[in-house]
């Protein structure tokens, strides 16, 4: 089975909420999901998203393929920069500080 983490939409006409979730890659997009891994709200300026790292961790190192909105959501977070430090070996500490630096150029633009 090929799971992928993509967008499930909710809400209603002119109001998409969605939820990140890990589905089967052949189940249509409302479809019955197999973990709930967040929430995303493009209306919401202030709030917009809430997402589980740990279990999105989990379902990429077993093999899940993100979708490129998915995608997209995680850059704009600061979740891929995250994962590329760690990769990189960098200690919890300068992760944290390279991620406000990170943040504090973003508000910036």
């Amino acid at each position: 089975m090929a799971v992928r983490i993509r967008l499930k939409r909710l809400g209603r006409k002119k109001k998409p909420f969605f939820r990140i979730v890990a589905i089967d890659s052949k189940t249509r997009r409302e479809g019955a999901e197999l973990e709930r891994l967040g929430w995303y709200d493009p209306l919401n300026l202030e709030n917009s998203f809430s997402l589980k790292e740990e279990r999105i961790k989990h379902w990429v190192a077993v093999g899940a393929v993100t979708s490129h909105a998915v995608k997209g959501i995680f850059k704009k977070v600061g979740l891929s920069y995250k994962w590329h430090l760690e990769k990189e070996g960098k200690s919890q500490d300068e992760i944290e500080e390279l991620l406000a630096e990170w943040r504090e150029r973003k508000s910036k633009l």
